[in-house]
């Protein structure tokens, strides 16, 4: 029987299919509602290696370059977008939670004399960053990587959740006050804002809304209050002097507006029409592309958009910006037209992928010839991007664009999601077993240095991140623990943070933090060698 089981576990799908099996029930067992997820592959991994069984490397390499392809894809359009926005302010917090655990991950290796591959292996468990750990097993091209990954992983979760949950009550913070008055980071300069004016220019008396004569895209009119009356803005929709329009756009051009229509009003209006605000969500595949011109929502639903989130930044609803998937419309009608209206924007919702094969083969293909080029670094000799840095960032600038010639990658969200999770485990199965053939070995001789070793570089990277969002660029609580939990690629700490507050802006920051971190912590990862 032992001989047998032997034998079928040389044969390597039955190998992999095994660990992936097993991986995968470890890593959704929950103690207290933490569990290792994808790291239970990795957990499992080793403990097969050690006894002598070993996956595949092709079979690593190529869970690896899809892994880092979906990655790219995933943050490619909003990487560059948010580079020219806000974003900056996650982009530099998320640099600087990297910078603080890679010069510590440097420190503490040379303190405690820890080998290469071990440091860096811990600076990316530290950081719950797989893609980092990608880029440091091919860098080091040393199976320990792995083993300093799996020790500091679970404390690179467990810190950031307890973080989250014990600095409000340490504290004695209120988190609903704090968002209240706190200015939300994910608002640019071209936000929109809300104003409401009233009509004292007589030229417009008795004009429909089509013919205001007011050319700025940017303000729309989403409600007309008259007397104790509130109505939808429709382009029919005629206009009385003494009406209160209800106005969305640029300040610059709100004011601009306001000296055509009248004068600005500061007075809360009552709504007994029950006209009502709904944010809606883009999913209809044969939806994205079109614009607000195309969609005609006034004219066949009586409702107006307002505004468009995107990424977590919100955009002025300009009719004639294409929609993505993803994007969440902020709309103005009755009840009963926004339950249509919701509909009709997820009305059909895809059952298959619609991965592009060809896309796919020709982005790994040139992100791997990218990562193999030598890039020169003064007084330091060359270094390459490797399996990891080339095909993530060929996969950025693609995934900004979306569609270069005959190459498409902007795929249904479920869709990228399969490539990732399939790379991930595809990945983490064969650097498992490769890493569990020392395992044992390591840890009897530095198990509680790693140990230390990892706790320390997962505390000074969490306050060294805190301290960044809240002093140096004066983030509220939650948004800085939103971009703390982004910022170290933790969904579980958003978890633990969601908990302590019922609202959406700890996930936009997460997300807005997120894949600047998955970049950073993949760079650092081969950077970092040079010191050693």
């Amino acid at each position: 029987m032992e001989d047998l089981l032997h034998d079928l576990l040389n044969e390597q799908l039955i190998l992999v299919f095994v660990i992936l099996f097993l991986g995968s029930l470890l890593g959704q067992l929950k103690i207290k509602g933490i569990c290792l997820g994808s790291a239970g592959v990795l957990v499992i991994a080793m403990l097969f290696g050690h006894f002598g069984y070993q996956v595949s490397t092709a079979v690593q390499n190529l869970g690896l370059s899809l892994f880092i392809v979906a990655v790219g894809l995933q943050a490619g359009p909003r990487f560059f977008r948010m580079m020219r926005s806000n974003g900056i302010v996650f982009c530099l917090i998320s640099l600087f939670i990297v910078i603080s655990a890679a010069v510590t991950s440097v420190v503490v290796a040379k303190i405690f004399d820890l080998p290469t591959a071990l440091a860096i292996g811990l600076l990316t468990g530290a950081l719950t960053n797989t893609s980092g750990l990608a880029a440091a097993l091919q860098a080091t091209n040393d199976p320990m990587a792995s083993v300093g990954y799996g020790i500091a992983y679970p404390f690179g979760v467990l810190a950031i959740i307890l973080f989250v949950q014990l600095l409000p009550r340490i504290g004695k913070i209120n988190l609903a006050k704090d968002l209240e008055e706190t200015n939300s980071p994910i608002k640019t300069e071209h936000s929109p804002e809300v104003m409401t004016f009233k009509v004292t220019n007589p030229k417009l008396h008795k004009k429909t809304l089509r013919e205001l004569g007011f050319s700025r895209n940017s303000v729309v009119i989403s409600r007309i209050i008259r007397g104790v009356h509130t109505m939808i803005a429709l382009h029919d929709t005629t206009i009385l002097l003494g009406d209160y329009l209800v106005s969305v756009g640029e300040a610059d051009e709100l004011k601009a507006f306001g000296e055509y229509v009248g004068e600005p009003v500061n007075a809360t209006m009552d709504n007994p029409d029950n006209i009502q605000l709904r944010k809606i969500t883009v999913e209809d595949e044969d939806l994205v592309g079109k614009n607000m011109k195309e969609l005609r929502l006034r004219r066949d639903y009586g409702a107006t958009v307002t505004r468009i989130e995107r990424d977590g930044i919100e955009l002025n609803q300009n009719p004639n910006t294409p929609l993505l998937r993803g994007d969440v419309l902020t709309m103005v009608s009755s009840e009963n037209r926004l339950d249509e209206i919701e509909k009709f924007f997820s009305r059909k919702k895809l059952s298959v992928t619609n991965i592009h094969i060809l896309s796919i083969s020709v982005t790994l293909l040139v992100g791997i010839l990218v990562g193999m080029l030598p890039i020169p670094i003064p007084g330091l000799g060359t270094m390459q991007l490797g399996l990891a840095g080339g095909p993530l960032i060929v996969a950025l600038i693609i995934g900004h664009f979306g569609k270069l010639g005959p190459i498409h990658v902007r795929y249904y969200g479920p869709a990228i999601h399969v490539i990732s999770e399939l790379g991930l485990v595809l990945f983490l199965a064969g650097a498992g077993t490769t890493a569990g053939q020392g395992l044992i070995d390591v840890i009897q001789k530095q198990g509680v240095v790693l140990v230390v070793s990892g706790t320390i570089i997962t505390t000074v990277s969490i306050l060294c991140g805190y301290f960044a969002a809240r002093k140096l660029f004066k983030l509220g609580v939650v948004y800085s623990l939103g971009t703390l939990c982004g910022g170290r690629t933790c969904t579980p700490g958003l978890g633990a943070l969601n908990l302590q507050i019922d609202s959406e802006e700890p996930a936009i920051a997460y997300a807005a933090a997120y894949p600047f971190s998955l970049i950073f912590g993949t760079v650092a990862a081969q950077f970092v060698l040079v010191f050693f």
